[in-house]
């Protein structure tokens, strides 16, 4: 078999589902993960911060072609234009129950069952004709797709009895102190608020306001020139810039916490105080040190690296173990390096895209 992903998460099935759309068959393409649902990990988090709508718009979905999207089913199962008309403006975002059917759809049609293998990869290795994977096979072309690498706690509050990360399972208390100023923190607001809490927010710095992740132009070729022309150390930068905390504008966060402001019931603090629950809302651990298998492969391989990731080709490739031959690609988070909105599904789809022309180059060869 020459063609692996590790990793069966939402980017790993929306790589998948590219490869079988661009004519592999389910027999040729390897899938590596702990859980056969690709949305499982992604459903618990949702669950967790009460999550309603997706911040993705109409082609936040996992389909190998951005058309037609999920304002398009929308409208046709709705009978109604007006999914279309706000995807149009920007202003269409799907809901977790659309997506979570979309995703299930896809997973029954698409012949996924038949090439997951329910194994957990912990080394990946370069040899002769590919890579092997932990002793499963050899494989000419591999994608990592391995997710998050951990929910990120501060270490100051790791041994705090009244904390609990935002993406794990919680109520809330009468008052309540959300550290964080991301989408999950203004969530966290707003449910802690509409639960009857006094709530505290404790914030290093301001949080952006924009619709999606990263700004817009970053999800297009034009945009995504001016950015790979950067040097590692400018390109360091700007991606901390970019991944800074962020959520959307509008009155669905402003409304709502300018009420509550006025009623005393919430208010920004420097540091945590003596609330009775703390909700970290602090994302995820970032670079590849604290994912193991990213972490071996630098180490046993001499990879470069800038920052906290590894240095990648303009496709996701990983350039000292990709050739003509073989090929070797990152995709979601490990993937900002060639896309700042990786962890998306539009960037999932960007990486797998590339990954497939680099399977079909070495195919006419």
């Amino acid at each position: 078999m020459g063609v692996a992903i590790v990793g069966s998460g939402l980017a790993g099935f929306t790589a998948y589902q590219t490869l079988r759309r661009g004519g592999l068959e389910p027999d040729e393409i390897a899938v590596f993960g702990t859980e056969a649902d690709p949305a499982a990990a992604w459903r618990r988090r949702a669950e967790a911060i009460r999550q309603r709508e997706m911040r993705s718009e109409s082609d936040g979905h996992c389909l190998a072609t951005s058309f037609p999207g999920l304002a398009v089913r929308a409208a046709l199962r709705r009978r109604s234009p007006r999914p279309l008309v706000g995807s149009l403006l920007d202003r269409y975002h799907p809901t977790v129950e659309d997506f979570l059917r979309h995703v299930e759809e896809l997973r029954e049609r698409s012949g996924w069952e038949r090439s997951v293998r329910r194994a957990r990869v912990e080394r990946v290795r370069a040899a002769d004709g590919g890579f092997e994977l932990d002793g499963h096979g050899l494989f000419r072309h591999v994608l990592l797709a391995p997710g998050h690498p951990g929910l990120n706690v501060p270490e100051e509050l790791r041994d705090d009895p009244r904390a609990v990360h935002a993406y794990e399972p919680h109520d809330y208390d009468t008052s309540v102190t959300v550290v964080g100023a991301g989408l999950a923190a203004a969530t966290e607001w707003l449910n802690a608020l509409a639960a009857g809490a006094e709530v505290v927010s404790v914030r290093r710095r301001e949080p952006v306001r924009r619709p999606l992740n990263v700004p817009r132009e970053y999800f297009s070729r034009r945009g995504l020139e001016p950015f790979h022309r950067l040097g590692a150390d400018e390109r360091v930068a700007r991606l901390r810039t970019l991944l800074a905390p962020s959520y959307p504008p509008g009155r669905q966060f402003d409304v709502p916490l300018a009420r509550a402001e006025l009623e005393g019931r919430f208010r920004v603090e420097s540091s945590v105080n003596g609330t009775h629950q703390v909700i970290c809302a602090t994302g995820f651990l970032r670079g590849f040190r604290h994912d193991p298998l990213l972490a071996a492969l630098v180490d046993e391989h001499a990879l470069a690296t800038a920052g906290e990731w590894i240095v990648l080709d303009d496709d996701a490739t990983v350039p000292e173990l990709s050739d003509a031959t073989r090929t070797l690609a990152l995709a979601g988070v490990p993937a900002q390096w060639a896309f700042p909105a990786a962890d998306t599904l539009v960037g999932a789809k960007y990486v797998a895209h590339a990954f497939l022309r680099r399977i079909r180059a070495c195919r006419t060869r």
